[in-house]
């Protein structure tokens, strides 16, 4: 199995709703990696265009940025958890590069980090 990784920051806030207590609107810069993954390589030795990934990736950020991601319609009824963010930005790039990566590559997980030590990772297949 081959993979790749993608890295790209951006940095937005959020105020998370805990057992019903609303916390202070903070800020994160939120380091965001994207893995694709496939078992065969194209003609050309690529599982695929690290570019092609980085630009959908940082166009989905970039959406993001130095926003208050409660206002976020992807989060207009939920918190704008970490693990909430992991997966909003994996099923952006799943939708986005689905034909493109097909069929030697698709996306396999995306993770997000919002401070030192603390990320969370969505992957439909864990």
């Amino acid at each position: 199995m081959f993979s790749l990784t993608i890295n790209t920051v951006f940095s937005a806030a959020h105020a998370l709703s805990i057992n019903g207590v609303r916390e202070t609107v903070h800020g994160h810069d939120w380091n965001v990696t994207a893995t694709v993954v496939g078992e065969k390589l194209d003609a050309d030795g690529l599982l695929c265009d690290f570019h092609t990934v980085k630009d959908v990736l940082e166009d989905i950020t970039g959406g993001l940025n130095s926003r208050d991601l409660n206002d976020h319609a992807a989060f207009a009824n939920r918190n704008a958890s970490a693990e909430l963010v992991a997966k909003h930005i994996f099923d952006e790039l799943h939708t986005r590069l689905d034909e493109a990566l097909a069929p030697h590559a698709r996306v396999a997980s995306v993770r997000v980090t919002e401070s030192p030590g603390c990320a969370a990772t969505y992957s439909p297949d864990a």
